[in-house]
C-alpha cells in the first residue's frame, strides 16, 4: 500500500484554485489590452457631420401658404332606418353631424324613421375576433 500525503479534497481545491487564477489572469490581460489600446482613425466617409439647419419662418406669410384650404371636418358614420315610398330601407351614411345626415337622406327622397351615430370599434380591442 502506498502512503498518500495529499488528500483528494486538497487536490480538488488546488485544481479549482489554479483554474480560477488562470481565468483571472486571462481577464486581466484582455482588460489591460483594451484599456491601453490606441484609438483607430475612422475614415471620413464613416464620420457623421451634423448639418447646420436654419428654419425660415418667414415663408408662413407667403401668399401660397395663406391660400391653402384647411381640411374639412371628418365625416362620421350614421346608421338609419327610413321609408322610401312606403318601402322600409336601412343602411349607413357618412355625414358631418346628424342634421347633415338627415338632409342627405331627405335629398334622396327618404322619410326618416330612426337615425343614430354608429359605434366604431370594439369595447375591448384586445379580445380575439374568434372569441365571443
Amino acid at each position: 500500500m502506498a502512503i498518500v500525503f495529499v488528500s483528494p479534497k486538497q487536490r480538488q481545491r488546488t485544481f479549482f484554485l489554479g483554474i480560477t487564477v488562470l481565468f483571472v489572469l486571462i481577464i486581466l490581460v484582455i482588460g489591460v489590452g483594451v484599456l491601453f489600446a490606441k484609438p483607430v482613425d475612422v475614415p471620413k466617409e464613416q464620420v457623421f457631420i451634423n448639418p447646420k439647419v436654419k428654419v425660415d419662418l418667414a415663408i408662413l406669410g407667403a401668399t401660397q401658404v395663406r391660400g391653402i384650404n384647411i381640411m374639412d371636418r371628418l365625416e362620421k358614420v350614421f346608421t338609419y332606418e327610413a321609408l322610401e315610398k312606403g318601402v322600409p330601407r336601412n343602411g349607413t351614411i357618412l355625414a358631418i353631424d346628424q342634421e347633415d345626415a338627415e338632409k342627405k337622406l331627405k335629398g334622396r327622397g327618404y322619410s326618416i324613421v330612426k337615425i343614430e351615430e354608429a359605434q366604431v370599434g370594439r369595447e375591448n380591442p384586445f379580445t380575439p375576433y374568434y372569441a365571443r
